[in-house]
């Protein structure tokens, strides 16, 4: 896929006007989903379309709907439950908290009005519907995400993902290091795609921070490449864990790095280094890298100089951090299975 700069008129946004996306709908089962005993189809089109857009499902009720999902094959679909009598805005509290979603992106779906006037009176942040809207939930603003990336369509997927990996990991009677080595982990290195790019203010640096456009033009700039790393195991994908900028000058190759923090206690971002480093080294370039120390990324500097990086020069307020050709690295063991293939050398600068 070729990247192009951006170009186009300034745009400009009344942030009075804009609020986020809803990020999880709790359905009251009760008297929102069912028409005796069978899911109302303007119910299950709402459920199909808002996963599409990245919309995470949770359930509530007074009785247990799991057998009934089931049936229908919608269990799936929601990812928390708390059935039983529990008090509306004690139930939407506790699936927003199993779904790490903040209640200001939470909507509640309800055909109770004491139930939907008691949630929002508690809850305030939480946006409110009664059943009557279940079909027209797609087309408001709330639940229309100004664009759907792919990573937003497999929100679902990466949240369970991380449920199975969460209950695994509590019932393994051995150490962390053996339940990582029973993951089957695999890091695919490839080039960046522009659905890749949206996750970069989530990773961390060794200095400046990039948005979605930047990295875009950086991508177009000769010389210049952006690679990505996607980490999966048994139990599903985690997503994009890595975004590296790479250019080359003389003899060199500048690397600037972006990781992801969650993933490096599993050793992903060790294995993507690894593999930038090797690629670099194998066609006889040094590989540097300009670093900006803070408290946050001290974890991504302990990683640079495990992974054979030296310090080449310290100039004012930052350091030079460089792999020498002479002295490649030792090779590490690592649980991590790396598919690098697809990512181009990087072409020396006439």
């Amino acid at each position: 896929m070729r990247f192009v700069p951006y170009r186009s008129a300034p745009l400009v946004v009344t942030l009075c006007a804009m609020r986020p996306t809803v990020r999880c709908l709790v359905w009251d089962l009760d008297d929102t989903l069912w028409q005796e005993g069978v899911p109302l189809p303007s119910a299950v089109h709402t459920l199909h379309a808002l996963d599409r857009r990245g919309i995470l499902h949770a359930a509530t009720g007074r009785g247990d709907h799991t057998p009934a999902l089931d049936r229908h094959g919608l269990g799936e679909l929601y990812l928390a439950r708390r059935f039983g009598s529990h008090r509306a805005p004690a139930a939407v509290r506790d699936l927003a908290a199993a779904l790490d979603c903040p209640v200001g992106l939470v909507a509640f779906l309800s055909g109770d009005p004491v139930a939907l006037a008691e949630v929002s009176s508690v809850l305030p942040d939480v946006r409110c519907y009664p059943a009557s809207t279940v079909e027209r939930l797609p087309e408001l603003a709330d639940f229309t995400p100004a664009v759907v990336l792919p990573a937003d369509r497999e929100r679902r997927q990466v949240t369970r993902a991380e449920q199975r990996r969460g209950a695994a990991e509590e019932e393994h009677a051995g150490t962390p290091a053996s339940f990582v080595a029973s993951l089957g982990l695999e890091l695919e290195i490839r080039p960046a795609e522009r659905e890749d790019l949206p996750v970069a203010p989530f990773l961390r640096s060794g200095g400046r921070m990039f948005d979605t456009l930047e990295l875009c033009g950086r991508h177009a700039e000769n010389g210049q490449e952006v690679v990505a790393a996607s980490l999966r195991d048994r139990f599903g994908p985690y997503g994009v864990v890595g975004l590296a900028v790479l250019r080359g000058e003389g003899t060199s190759t500048a690397l600037e790095l972006l990781v992801s923090e969650r993933v490096l206690s599993l050793g992903a971002a060790e294995a993507f280094v690894g593999h930038l480093v090797a690629r670099s080294l194998g066609t006889g370039r040094r590989l540097v890298v300009e670093f900006e120390l803070t408290t946050a990324n001290r974890a991504l500097l302990l990683l640079l100089r495990f992974s054979g990086f030296s310090i080449a020069a310290r100039p004012a307020g930052r350091m030079t951090l460089a792999v020498d050709p002479l002295i490649p690295p030792a090779r590490r063991r690592s649980p991590i299975r790396v598919l690098g293939e697809g990512v181009r050398p990087m072409r020396r600068r006439r």
